[in-house]
């Protein structure tokens, strides 16, 4: 992954006081990810300019578990775009690498810490969830000229359309510190991921980087959101600072608007129903030892252990760094010690016979079917119905027929990028009664979330028993 950085005003070299990297050699930093090189491939007078090199190692990210989330030794987590596009990887080594022009610090040269320069930057290939239109809704405000070439998917197969990647240049007159804040926010705003954990440290880096300028951003509740991974408590703390900063008679309206809240409910979103209806589907078995495949975060966890007929909780899922943000939210450490016993948390795969997974009563899918490529579906069929054979199977998985109703959706894709596969209900059925015929269950089905008369419900649940 390659960003440059190119100063037109004379003396240009004065980049390389700012940056803290002298022009005349190359630089090279070992990052827990990889390697970083920066290196001038233009240093005159008239014309300087930066380059930041990533060399990420992919395999490294897997033993690292800083790589995307997979199931057992999924492709996936192999062969990714993370070595080669501009994502918080890169932020990360500009916070490394220049972190002291980053922080605006410059003892040589203290003077031009705060001097706008005519500056270039350069990214051979940036991600853009949402297309040029939000790299231009972010930058533009910055007063930054945006040029943005998009990437097909492939030359040789033009009929499979555009990418989501981008060769981005962007001019501004700007202190570099000030370009660099806006870089290390903004990349992996557009690329709406991160490699790492988001807690309450990200909140205050935001702010820390944003100061000065998230505040009076017309697309700050964007910004916010997609930089803090969708945490919605995360969010709302971000903003509710940033607006105090901005009006110091902000406290009121607060206050004002959380007294509301607490009048007019909030309707319960398509998650919390859906948790809300698998544990009452378990609940309704008797069962008293659950199982939650693919566990992810712990949510559903969370919620069954509000109930005391649930004597035995265990929750596995194949990515090894979500059971320790499971652990971590669930604040295992802390509970009393009759609680934390209810509770364990086991590292494997669905698609693998596991001894573990005998003798409970239930098992909870939730959400975690259209992540598995359809030729292992076979194989998950036999851990679960075959093998485990639970009493209760409460399975839920997203309505494909609902989708045209969400409006930010584009027609054909899926709801999140790892699916494989998204079913109607016709399919969802097909597949659910002809598993209950072969492994000895009876199968029904529930509708969860608002149901249109013609599409049915955005979630569809089928409940087995074993006969």
């Amino acid at each position: 992954m390659l960003l440059t950085i190119t100063n037109e005003k004379s003396t240009a070299t004065d980049l390389g006081f700012l940056l803290h990297k002298n022009p005349v050699r190359s630089h090279s930093f070992t990052l827990t990810f990889g390697q970083a090189h920066v290196f001038y491939p233009d240093a005159s007078d008239e014309r300087c300019t930066a380059a930041l090199l990533l060399d990420i190692d992919p395999i490294g990210l897997v033993r690292n578990r800083r790589g995307p989330a997979g199931e057992g030794h999924a492709l996936e987590q192999y062969v990714n775009d993370r070595p080669y596009v501009a994502s918080s990887f890169l932020s990360v080594a500009i916070a490394q690498v220049f972190g002291t022009a980053l922080a605006g610090n410059c003892k040589q040269r203290p003077e031009l810490v705060s001097e706008p320069l005519p500056l270039t930057i350069r990214l051979s290939v940036l991600p853009c969830r949402g297309g040029d239109e939000v790299l231009r809704r972010l930058f533009e405000p910055l007063g930054y000229s945006v040029e943005a070439k998009r990437h097909i998917l492939d030359e040789k197969f033009p009929d499979w359309g555009e990418s989501a990647y981008f060769t981005v240049t962007l001019r501004a007159t700007k202190a570099l510190r000030e370009l660099l804040a806006h870089l290390y926010v903004l990349i992996p705003v557009l690329d709406d991921d991160k490699h790492y954990w988001v807690g309450d440290d990200e909140v205050e880096k935001l702010l820390k980087h944003g100061a000065g300028w998230l505040g009076d951003h017309p697309e700050r509740e964007l910004i916010s959101a997609r930089y803090l991974k969708h945490r919605r408590n995360l969010t709302q703390k971000a903003l509710s600072r940033l607006i105090d900063e901005e009006d110091p008679a902000a406290d009121e309206a607060i206050e004002a608007h959380a007294i509301e809240e607490s009048v007019v409910a909030k309707p319960l979103s398509l998650n919390e129903q859906r948790l809300g209806a698998v544990v009452a589907a378990l609940k309704g078995s008797g069962a008293q030892r659950v199982v939650d495949l693919g566990c992810g975060e712990g949510k559903l966890i969370r919620e069954l252990l509000k109930d005391k007929q649930f004597e035995k909780i265990v929750g596995m899922d194949v990515a090894w760094r979500v059971l320790e943000i499971a652990h971590e939210r669930l604040r295992l450490d802390r509970l009393p010690p009759l609680q934390r016993e209810r509770i364990q948390f086991i590292h494997g795969s669905l698609t693998y016979r596991d001894k573990r997974l005998s003798a409970f009563d239930a098992a909870a899918v939730v959400e975690v079917i259209e992540h598995l490529d359809p030729p292992r579906l076979a194989a998950f069929e036999r851990v679960l119905f075959e093998f485990a054979k639970p009493k209760t199977i409460v399975l839920t998985t997203p309505n494909a027929e609902y989708n045209v109703k969400f409006e930010t959706l584009p027609a054909g894709k899926f709801r999140h990028k790892d699916h494989r596969f998204e079913w109607t209900r016709e399919q969802f059925e097909a597949w659910a009664n002809g598993v209950a015929a072969r492994f000895g269950y009876e199968v029904r089905f529930l509708p969860v979330g608002t149901v249109d008369a013609a599409l049915g419900a955005p979630t569809q649940m089928g409940i087995f028993a074993r006969s």
